[in-house]
């Protein structure tokens, strides 16, 4: 592997010491990670250790608006340390340590005795100003209806907020959560009304599923059989699978009648597109889905991604910065 598109959008995080094991794989020895401090609590250092396997080659990380605590973390680190790009739209800004005691009824608090810090010093933490409670609560929605999912220009940060890079001295941002070096709008036109109201009634993975069991025998026939056939080393099975996966990717349609018996039953459970324009995003996305959910179900998991991602503005952004000027 030579570059890494690490992405954390929508990953709510876990424990820390998992975040600083993903973080000592990408930096050099006695590089920090990330710091812990509290009001009564000294301040403790997690550093690379120097035996990481990917020290070298570029780095990307993707986050979002549900990316936190553990996943800014990372972000954090591999931003500060001048490691890697991280790409997408400001982080949510969980960066609380908390300590569980143990009470003699058998029940259990959490105690919140630290923040999270990043290698030039940003509180991850989202600001929390006493009595602003449901502010607090409402932060997210505040923040779209403020446009800041939509325009970069609607973020604005104030010159105290200002942090360097411990590397190359870019300016950084604090204030809570991880700002990205690279900002991706939300796309509010992608997903029609059509469309979730299709998924949500599981419509479109019903009609996979019949789909799939019907026509595998064919499918496998024509793209391959399953990357991971008896009696064959995993290095086989994946060239068989990127082979078959390769020919799939450039020649495979997902077959117009069942787009259209889709859009059939969504008529049946009162789902219709309100005009021509919608019908046809919808029939795109549908058939972008369904392409990768048939990928999935004649490989795994990594084929359904190579699918789904081709369209994704997050992955373009992530591979623009990968690709060298001309």
């Amino acid at each position: 592997m030579t570059d890494l598109v690490l992405d954390l959008q929508d990953n709510g995080g876990g424990y820390l010491q998992a975040a600083a094991d993903v973080l000592n794989e990408l930096l050099e020895a006695g590089d920090l990670l990330v710091y812990t401090k509290g009001r009564t609590v000294r301040r403790q250092e997690f550093r690379a250790k120097g035996n990481g396997i990917f020290q070298k080659g570029r780095v990307v990380v993707l986050v979002n608006e549900f990316s936190a605590s553990a996943a800014e973390i990372v972000s954090g680190a591999v931003q500060d340390q001048d490691r890697g790009t991280v790409v997408g739209r400001r982080t949510f800004g969980k960066g609380l340590v908390q300590r569980p005691i143990d009470l003699p009824d058998g029940s259990m608090i959490r105690l919140t005795v630290a923040h999270y810090f990043t290698p030039s010093g940003r509180c991850i933490q989202k600001p929390y100003v006493k009595g602003s409670r449901k502010d607090y609560q409402n932060e997210l929605e505040n923040r779209y209806k403020h446009g800041e999912f939509t325009s970069s220009d609607s973020i604005h940060f104030a010159d105290s907020l200002k942090y360097e890079t411990l590397k190359l001295h870019r300016t950084v941002y604090g204030g809570g959560g991880v700002m990205p070096d690279y900002f991706v709008p939300l796309d509010t036109t992608r997903y029609t009304k059509c469309h979730k109201e299709l998924s949500a009634k599981s419509i479109i993975l019903n009609a996979n599923l019949r789909y799939a069991e019907n026509a595998r025998k064919e499918l496998l026939k024509r793209y391959g059989k399953n990357p991971y056939p008896d009696g064959n080393s995993v290095v086989e099975a994946n060239n068989t699978a990127k082979k078959g996966f390769a020919a799939f990717m450039r020649d495979y349609t997902v077959p117009q009648e069942i787009l259209d018996g889709i859009m059939a039953e969504g008529e049946k459970q009162g789902i219709k597109p309100k005009n021509e324009e919608e019908r046809t995003q919808t029939l795109k996305m549908v058939a972008m889905q369904m392409k990768a959910l048939v990928a999935r179900d004649l490989w795994t998991m990594t084929e359904y991604y190579h699918v789904s991602n081709e369209d994704n503005d997050f992955i373009k952004c992530a591979l623009k910065q990968l690709t060298p000027a001309p």
